[in-house]
């Protein structure tokens, strides 16, 4: 049974205490095997730029609202303002290994009053796809916003036809919670936009996950997973792996 108020009346759980969340800020999140630096368009864009152009066709910018880029100007161009930005706050995937830069992510729609943001503007090159670095990422600025920042609700939302994406929000935890129609106008064509959330109840159980699957074990000698991030209960955590 939902709570009532006074008058019979169905209500919410109360949230006692509530204080507003923090917005994301520009330092430097360090994992295992990279980090997250905010976008510097003079460190980071000409090395972002070749490594998006490595790719064989435009087929990673199909559901982004900008890009493919022709060439380096044009990227270091939308670099420039977006690094002006806070909302989103734009955040540069440094390789450990290497200290390139191989994509971007950022924060956006940020709602500390209510506790609320979302993680967006994903753009991975082919590079960093499929690797560890990928899914530290994403669990570097999950962890950012849940613990250090203190919000309730980490949005994920993508046109509804991209299936990687919607993969990749289920692999990481995200629950969906529903499709809005027309929702958004891009690149000339209609997007029919998909809802994931995590909330703060869960993370906890999402975030032991993660860690465990990042742990240096779960990877063979060729670098390939032996447990999958999406099957089963959570591995035994290795203590020594980012994201104490």
């Amino acid at each position: 049974m939902p709570r009532q108020n006074a008058f019979g009346q169905p209500v919410g759980i109360p949230v006692p205490d509530w204080e507003p969340a923090k917005p994301p800020g520009a330092q430097r999140l360090a994992g295992r095997y990279g980090a997250l630096e905010p976008l510097d368009p003079a460190r980071h864009a000409a090395e972002l730029y070749a490594a998006y152009a490595a790719a064989p066709d435009g087929r990673d910018w199909t559901y982004m609202p900008v890009g493919p880029f022709a060439d380096e100007e044009s990227y270091r161009g939308w670099a420039d303002e977006a690094a002006k930005s806070r909302d989103p706050r734009h955040y540069a995937v440094i390789d450990g290994a290497t200290g390139r830069p191989l994509g971007t992510l950022a924060l956006m729609r940020q709602d500390p009053a209510n506790g609320v943001i979302e993680v967006g503007s994903v753009a991975y090159s082919r590079a960093l796809q499929r690797t560890p670095l990928a899914t530290e990422a994403q669990f570097l600025l999950m962890r950012y916003a849940f613990d250090e920042l203190g919000y309730r609700r980490y949005e994920w939302k993508c046109d509804s036809l991209n299936q990687p994406s919607r993969r990749a929000a289920q692999r990481l935890g995200f629950s969906y919670e529903g499709t809005f129609r027309q929702a958004v106008v891009y690149k000339g064509r209609n997007r029919d936009t998909a809802w994931f959330s995590l909330t703060d109840r869960e993370w906890p159980q999402v975030r032991e996950r993660i860690r465990a699957w990042l742990a240096p074990s779960n990877f063979g000698a060729e670098g390939r997973q032996r447990h999958s991030l999406r099957a089963g209960p959570a591995l035994p955590v290795d203590e020594t792996a980012a994201g104490r």
